[in-house]
């Protein structure tokens, strides 16, 4: 009797431990862990220079164009490639600071002189900025302005007849635009890494005292013709590293990336 009634209070025991080990695991939450990683450009620390990846992005060309005087229909231009650029920046403090740098850009005008012809004209430029910047340098709202020279190095037109290409060609350092093309540019940047432009060329976009023989005869195509020519573009400037020219063995440890990352965990809950 004695076995017997060990044997049901073990099994009596054993039950009330399942239960309760059921309980405690139905009562105890579960828990996922997730990483979220998130990447906003921020320069260096004020007072040293450091270089960015910067440029146009997609840019819209517009002109205003006259032959003889008379009105020159045109069409605003779109174009992707290539805007690139490298910026060198010197920020005084979080809130002033000016820049310079290299930049390739892909600049021209689309006209109809009448119903039959359409003209793409264009010209690839490099150009070296000098602006400053006010506002929010690290993470926020600031507004940038300046100058700019571009050296026009590859000129390429397109002649298009009722809709059918006729002809193209393209030529380095072509006489047909001036070699030189001063501009001066405004811009703001709304979020670390991008931000909008407007850029407007002082000169003409053609050169009035380019001569071409045509059939023997010595003809000016540009002489009475008047294009003056403005851009809005989308502009990133995204983190680089900072400049430390007295000290390059040292320089690798220097680098301060301009990118910066944050890994953040979060723990959810499911009841």
């Amino acid at each position: 009797m004695k076995v017997i009634r060990y044997t049901m209070l073990l099994l009596l025991l054993a039950m009330t431990t399942g239960l309760r080990a059921q309980d405690s695991t139905e009562a105890e939450p579960k828990k996922k862990i997730s990483y979220h990683f998130h990447f906003y450009s921020a320069p260096p620390k004020p007072g040293r220079g450091y270089v960015t990846t910067g440029g146009n992005g997609p840019l819209l060309s517009f002109a205003d164009m006259k032959n003889n005087g008379e009105h020159v229909r045109n069409i605003p231009r779109f174009t992707l490639f290539f805007n690139i650029g490298q910026n060198y920046n010197y920020d005084f403090s979080r809130s002033f600071g000016v820049f310079s740098g290299l930049n390739i850009k892909n600049i021209g005008l689309i006209s109809k002189p009448n119903d039959s012809v359409k003209l793409k004209q264009r010209v690839y430029t490099l150009g070296v900025p000098l602006g400053f910047k006010i506002g929010d340098l690290r993470n926020g709202f600031f507004f940038f302005a300046g100058g700019e020279y571009d050296l026009a190095f590859n000129y390429k037109e397109k002649y298009f007849l009722r809709g059918d290409k006729k002809s193209k060609f393209n030529e380095w350092f072509s006489d047909r635009t001036d070699l030189l093309m001063p501009s001066v540019f405004a811009g703001v940047r709304f979020n670390p890494g991008f931000g909008v432009k407007v850029q407007y060329y002082l000169n003409d976009f053609f050169n009035k005292d380019y001569t071409e023989t045509v059939n023997g005869v010595k003809e000016q195509p540009y002489k009475d013709m008047k294009a003056n020519m403005l851009f809005v573009t989308l502009s990133y400037n995204f983190g680089g590293f900072k400049c430390d020219f007295g000290n390059h063995h040292r320089r690798a440890d220097k680098e301060r990336k301009g990118t910066k990352v944050i890994i953040e965990k979060r723990t959810v809950t499911d009841k």
